[in-house]
């Protein structure tokens, strides 16, 4: 079997973009739970984002959700992510949280809202170029609970016009990422519910507009790891969303459901490329932590996504092609598994402590009075949520 000092190299160039949001307090929809330490700004966001990419090495950018991090001045919030030692990432755009968009926004029939909803594309564009983001994601509540309640496929042509008016104001450098749901908020149909649908838009505009796979988007049983294949061999794999669900769209950490899954998804993010120094595929984590404390929810996220890269990197695929090729069916399951079972973390821990970082990054926060410090001084002012 491949060896751990075979593949280490290879875990040079990973880097997992966290969310801003993940750091604010968040619940269920019956309520939203406060905690001590939780950011008021979005600078004590990238601060606490900083933290997770001090203590893991991992996390060298925060994605922004827009206008949950609305500021007078995104060039001093650049410079402020620089100082802290990480840069600003992906914008995400939000057309589910005002009334307009009842009846959706980038679909919705009546021309006015529609516009509203691509005016709000645009100012994510123009604050893509005070960050130096690449890429704006777009994810959309928009859809209906009845049959006969809309023109579905009259939604489909005006989301094509409307992603095309967005599209045309990006730049060369700029990317376009059109995330998929198949259901929730809207029951009977999703206006964008699944890969394919992703992909028809996405082919349409061009080189520059991909498909990003939230993990927890899918119904049960579904084949992800199939589906990552799928868009990478169509070049239109743009990112990750990292999480893990149990039963929807739980927005759980990442790898905590069901391990095994997200090694099949990077075994084949490896094979198909998207792991590789010049893939253009962002790692990205998409999580609410609603009953752990941030900071270490999401040290322990890219902790996970480390360790299951380094078993799916341990596949000894030479092995399993002349296994596969022989018809040999258990013999490449057998290799398989033995990577899967692998146990990469005392590797992993001296691999870190090489480089300077904590051979255990979730004791090393817990030991380091981080936590504690930031409870102490952010009393008073108002905690940052859902909508803040």
């Amino acid at each position: 079997m491949t060896t751990f000092a075979e593949i280490a190299p290879q875990l040079e160039h990973q880097a997992i973009e966290v969310p801003s949001w993940a750091y604010g307090n968040s619940g269920t929809r019956f309520k939203v739970f406060g905690t001590p330490g939780t950011p008021r700004s979005v600078e004590e966001k990238i601060a606490d984002a900083a933290a997770v990419h001090r203590f893991t090495g991992l996390a060298p950018r925060v994605a922004l959700h827009i206008p949950w991090d609305l500021v007078d001045d995104f060039g001093a919030l650049r410079s402020h992510a620089g100082e802290l030692g990480v840069e600003l990432g992906t914008i995400n755009s939000n057309t589910f949280q005002d009334d307009d968009y009842k009846f959706g926004g980038l679909t919705h029939h009546d021309r006015r809202i529609r516009q509203k909803a691509i005016d709000h594309h645009l100012q994510c564009i123009e604050i893509m170029g005070q960050t130096g983001s690449r890429d704006l994601k777009i994810w959309l509540a928009d859809g209906s609970n009845y049959p006969g309640q809309a023109d579905i496929l009259g939604r489909q042509e005006r989301l094509a016009d409307s992603l095309a008016a967005i599209h045309a104001q990006l730049s060369d450098e700029q990317r376009l990422i059109l995330e998929y749901k198949f259901f929730e908020p809207a029951f009977y149909h999703t206006d964008v519910p699944d890969w394919g649908t992703a992909l028809t838009h996405v082919q349409a505009l061009g080189e520059n507009a991909k498909v990003c796979l939230d993990t927890g988007h899918h119904a049960p049983g579904t084949n992800i790891e199939f589906i990552v294949a799928q868009l990478l061999r169509a070049g239109k794999l743009g990112s990750f969303d990292f999480n893990s669900r149990f039963y929807a769209d739980d927005d759980l950490i990442v790898g905590a459901a069901d391990p095994f899954q997200l090694f099949r998804i990077l075994f084949e993010v490896i094979r198909g490329g998207g792991y590789a120094p010049e893939s253009e595929v962002a790692f990205m984590l998409d999580q609410c932590h609603n009953v752990e404390k941030k900071i270490p929810g999401q040290i322990r996220s890219v902790l996970n996504v480390q360790e299951m890269t380094a078993r799916a990197l341990l596949v000894d695929r030479a092995a399993l092609a002349e296994a596969q090729e022989a018809g040999d069916v258990l013999t490449a399951h057998e290799i398989f598994m033995d990577a899967f079972y692998t146990d990469v973390r005392p590797d992993l821990a001296a691999w870190r402590e090489s480089r300077g970082l904590p051979a255990d990054p979730m004791r090393a926060y817990e030991a380091s009075g981080h936590q504690e410090q930031i409870e102490a001084e952010r009393v008073g002012g108002a905690q940052v949520g859902w909508g803040a």
